[in-house]
């Protein structure tokens, strides 16, 4: 094996170099994995353009990631060499309070692949073994690669304690729009309102499972309204991340209402909330935006069991000399739900 590996290394927002770089060593419980695909996600678009852990680059990014194991550190267990794995993005210390209920994101010594650190446009990744899933040989590399977004929105779900029923309104039928009507559909909710300004999205989220789509934003609050014999929507979900929406989504939940808050905004920007209403109608909020531990190997289960419909979310390939080109034309094909990077 060779002491070098090539990368997608981001050097400046916008500005993608290939670049042969030391291949990562497996330390003490690690396992090295070699990457086979990487997905590009909505936080990576956020870091490419410079809108979100710019204060990391440069940095190799990527984090929905699958491939085999091909190395093991000292004392790392569980793992055979050549097993195919996905891997959960969210590193905690394990000791702390966080660490313990599984919230990793608020450990003090959080880091996540692809976001605080290298990750997985490259053609290796060191990672702890602890946090490596084994994952069934006969699963497609293409759908393994789809477990961690997948984790993000089986963890939405469950902190929403979204169930069969309920009314729901999906904000943004993007790639994570589009998971997000698919298992509400497994879970039982009922209606199902999905609003995106691309109709094609919009399409493909009815085609998903969705029951009412809007592309008129001018449309969605009576629909919602007609929807739901004029209460407002049990659980709305925002997935897109503009504070204009998010404003939008507490005039769309009923009194008593929750407010599922998933789209990444900006630093610093706010959401105005009438307290005294919030009080008297016992409305609630709650935020939630990745994957990890248990919600990663209930995403797979679900993948490898059928229970999401992939169609829409492969066939947008590109090789890793290509991430420039992948990236400047992410947002201009629209029907391209996923688009992977193949190692």
């Amino acid at each position: 094996m060779t002491r070098t590996m090539r990368a997608a290394m981001l050097v400046e927002p916008g500005r993608f170099e290939i670049q042969d770089v030391p291949r990562p060593v497996p330390g003490p419980g690690e396992a090295l994995i070699r990457i086979t695909r990487t997905g590009i996600c909505g936080t990576d678009m956020h870091i490419f353009h410079g809108h979100y852990a710019a204060e990391n680059l440069p940095m190799i990014p990527g984090h929905e990631f699958t491939g085999t194991v091909c190395e093991l550190g000292p004392g790392a267990t569980g793992l055979t060499c050549g097993q195919p794995v996905v891997v959960d993005m969210n590193i905690g210390c394990q000791r702390c309070y966080w660490c313990r209920r599984n919230e990793v994101l608020n450990c003090p010594e959080m880091q996540q692949i692809g976001i605080t650190m290298d990750g997985a446009f490259a053609e290796y990744i060191a990672v702890p073994a602890r946090l490596v899933i084994p994952a069934p040989a006969d699963m497609a590399a293409e759908i393994l690669a789809l477990t961690e977004p997948l984790a993000c929105v089986v963890r939405a779900a469950r902190k929403a304690n979204i169930t069969f029923g309920q009314s729901v309104v999906v904000i943004g039928a993007g790639p994570i729009g589009n998971l997000h009507v698919q298992l509400l559909r497994t879970i039982g909710a009922a209606p199902i309102i999905v609003a995106d300004l691309s109709a094609d999205r919009v399409e493909m989220a009815l085609a998903s499972g969705a029951d009412i789509g809007v592309s008129d934003p001018a449309k969605i609050e009576q629909a919602v309204l007609d929807a739901t014999d004029g209460r407002g929507a049990d659980v709305v979900i925002e997935s897109v991340g503009h504070p204009g929406l998010y404003e939008q989504a507490t005039k769309l939940m009923r009194k008593g209402g929750h407010l599922a808050a998933f789209g990444l905004t900006a630093p610093n920007e706010t959401l105005s909330l009438d307290i005294l209403t919030t009080i008297l109608e016992e409305n609630s909020i709650k935020g939630s935006v990745a994957g990890m531990g248990e919600d990663m190997h209930d995403a797979l289960t679900l993948l490898r069991h059928g229970r999401i419909d992939t169609t829409f979310f492969t066939g947008a390939d590109y090789a890793l000399d290509d991430i420039q080109s992948a990236f400047d034309s992410f947002l201009e094909r629209p029907k391209d739900l996923k688009t992977q990077i193949i190692l």
